[in-house]
């Protein structure tokens, strides 16, 4: 959809790599500073792409981490640019609708889709495109303007286009993933950053084992396997988070998750195995 980007050129853009490359390569056509306040902007380093990705509204940020929990999408390229220019003008000819226009100076703006996400089933790569809007702005005839002009652009691609609403974006589910989103990656952490390849192997599988046999709440068993480690305290809650993170273990991300109470979760000895490289 058009978002207004604050006094940028679009041949500035272009020739800085904005809307191209793929995954860690790939520049949003819209950084979060580039527009005017339009409710929370997020930055986020992504797990499959391993760059910093950029929403400009909570609905956005949830969807992305669904996405990112998913094992079907490879990679997410957000606020995608729909260009040449002209291909969006002439489609919006075609339709008799104003093509968006920057209000402070009446010139055309580049439209954008909020998400163009890459997905692999059955051995099948295809790319799909996704905007993300409140249920109640689809009556406003001028939105629905905007969205025939970016459906169609993608229609003449051969690009499956849909919307995406506050319905088919669990909150519960999203609100799970932020919670161990950022500890894929457990020898960045502060508390571990210091401790050696093998150590940490260790530790993370003998908390594995501690939360497997021990009938307790997760808040519990952490702080005991911090004090005996004798590491810094949220240690064992952030190893949690990693293995959540690596689905080594396997929760219903569909509840909401309490860690002062005993959670049920499945171990997945598959992925134990490949991570630490144990026989």
């Amino acid at each position: 959809m058009a978002k207004r980007v604050r006094k940028l050129d679009i041949n500035k853009l272009i020739k800085e790599g904005r809307g191209t490359g793929v995954g860690e390569a790939y520049k949003p056509w819209i950084k979060i500073q580039d527009v005017p306040s339009l409710g929370r902007r997020t930055r986020l380093k992504g797990i499959k792409t391993g760059r910093q990705h950029e929403f400009l509204s909570d609905m956005e940020k949830n969807y992305f981490y669904i996405l990112e929990y998913s094992d079907l999408i490879t990679d997410i390229r957000e606020q995608y640019p729909l260009l040449p220019i002209e291909e969006t003008l002439t489609i919006a000819n075609e339709l008799g609708v104003e093509h968006p226009k920057d209000p402070r100076n009446g010139e055309n703006i580049v439209m954008t889709t909020d998400f163009l996400i890459t997905k692999e089933f059955q051995g099948e790569t295809a790319n799909i495109a996704r905007t993300v809007k409140q249920k109640d702005k689809l009556m406003n005839k001028r939105v629905i303007e905007k969205f025939e002009i970016e459906r169609i652009y993608w229609k003449r691609r051969e690009i499956d286009w849909g919307i995406v609403t506050e319905q088919e974006i669990d909150k519960v589910l999203a609100q799970n993933i932020s919670f161990f989103h950022s500890y894929y990656h457990v020898d960045e952490l502060d508390s571990l950053i210091d401790i050696d390849e093998i150590e940490l192997e260790d530790l993370v599988l003998e908390y594995t084992k501690r939360i497997v046999d021990v009938n307790s709440s997760i808040r519990k068993v952490s702080s005991l396997f911090d004090k005996d480690m004798n590491l810094h305290k949220g240690t064992g809650i952030s190893i949690f988070k990693h293995l959540l993170a690596k689905k080594i273990i396997l929760i219903n991300l569909l509840e909401p998750m309490d860690i002062n109470k005993k959670l049920q979760f499945n171990l997945s000895e598959n992925l134990l195995h490949k991570e630490f490289n144990i026989s």
